[in-house]
């Protein structure tokens, strides 16, 4: 079966063909996508040849999707419904769906959500201390995302560390523009640092992460900022952009921070700080950890991070190689030092084989293994 993955993202578009034994046939990339101009995107896929299948990743499946969906209208009407939940992606996802339809459309497509790996949530960990009524009439729970990423992560990351007797307990990084971690056991999330939005949790390039929710209502009530320009300040402007005044993109960071730029050094303590906390609570949800996973751009390509992170977790047991750590930069392998307590490994960020094992298991191509 030929899969046509649509990795749509907040302003990039990734197009990938994989043949049935995950065989990267064809690709393109849209680095900036005005996803108004959907007849761009048809003609890149028309360009890719046929196909038989699509799967595309939508961020936000909300409470109505624990699993991949064959998209049929009243699938496009629940992803549009969640639209304020995730404005720069839900948009996007339905402009590429609609686009592939163009040109393909008498190929089965098939929606792989990013909140799904995160529907195993239990109660303690998915739920907010809120009144039960909002919580019952809006559906107010922690959702996670990333989950494509995290789901191929965890599984790769097992097959690399190898059998075990025990439930593996693995806290996966995924460090990229945005940026979660999450609680892996025995290959089901227990845990996330994300929540309802993909605002909650660490440090990102533009997003602020966590933040006392009074300080959002100081800024309304008693700032004078208006709803629309909080939201954007948190989503845009904030994260390694809001205290450096740059790009927020971390290769940036780490440069100025090597010339001894005073925004950049605080700005990269904040973020390693952060970072440190959240992986250790995802330990504590796990009741320990096996195994510390980095993936996506900066998890796969920073070294730095990746080395930074270590010694604030090494009362935990971990340590690092530091030869294997400096040359393992965007390929799978192992980075453990001699004695370590726990492994650690770098996992190249392969959401387009977690969307094509989802597509076969839906449509019946496979039995879901890559």
């Amino acid at each position: 079966m030929r899969i046509l993955v649509v990795n749509t993202g907040s302003s990039s578009l990734k197009l990938r063909v994989l043949d049935g034994s995950d065989e990267v046939l064809a690709e393109d990339h849209i680095q900036h996508w005005d996803h108004a101009a959907q007849s761009t995107v048809a003609e890149r896929v028309t360009r890719l040849g046929p196909v038989e299948a699509v799967g595309h990743r939508v961020v936000h499946g909300g409470e109505a999707f624990s699993g991949p969906a064959l998209i049929d209208t009243g699938v496009e009407e629940a992803i549009a419904d969640l639209i304020p939940l995730a404005p720069l992606h839900q948009p996007r996802a339905l402009a590429a769906i609609h686009a592939v339809q163009a040109v393909r459309p008498d190929v089965p497509a098939v929606a792989c959500f990013d909140t799904a790996f995160h529907a195993t949530l239990p109660d303690e960990a998915a739920a907010y201390a809120l009144p039960r009524e909002w919580r019952e009439r809006w559906g107010l729970r922690r959702f996670g995302f990333h989950g494509l990423s995290h789901a191929y992560a965890a599984r790769r990351a097992a097959e690399m560390l190898g059998p075990s007797d025990e439930v593996l307990r693995l806290v996966v990084c995924h460090l990229g523009a945005g940026a979660s971690l999450s609680a892996v056991l025995g290959g089901r999330s227990v845990d996330t640092t994300m929540g309802f939005t993909p605002l909650e949790g660490l440090v990102m390039a533009t997003r602020s992460g966590s933040v006392d929710p009074g300080l959002v209502l100081w800024l309304i009530t008693s700032a004078g900022l208006s709803p629309d320009e909080v939201a954007s300040g948190l989503r845009s402007r904030s994260g390694l952009t809001g205290l450096t005044e740059g790009s927020g993109d971390m290769r940036e960071v780490l440069e100025a921070r090597e010339r001894g730029d005073p925004g950049a050094l605080a700005a990269f303590d904040i973020y390693m700080h952060r970072l440190a906390r959240e992986a250790a609570a995802m330990t504590a949800a796990l009741g320990g950890i096996d195994g510390l996973v980095f993936t996506g751009g900066v998890g796969e390509n920073s070294p730095t991070v990746r080395a930074e992170l270590a010694p604030r977790l090494a009362y935990l047991g971990v340590l690092l190689d530091t030869q294997n750590n400096a040359g393992t930069v965007g390929v799978d392998g192992e980075i453990t030092g001699d004695t370590a307590r726990v492994r650690t490994v770098v996992v190249e960020a392969r959401e387009d084989l977690e969307i094509t094992r989802q597509v076969r298991s839906l449509l019946g191509g496979g039995d879901g293994s890559t």
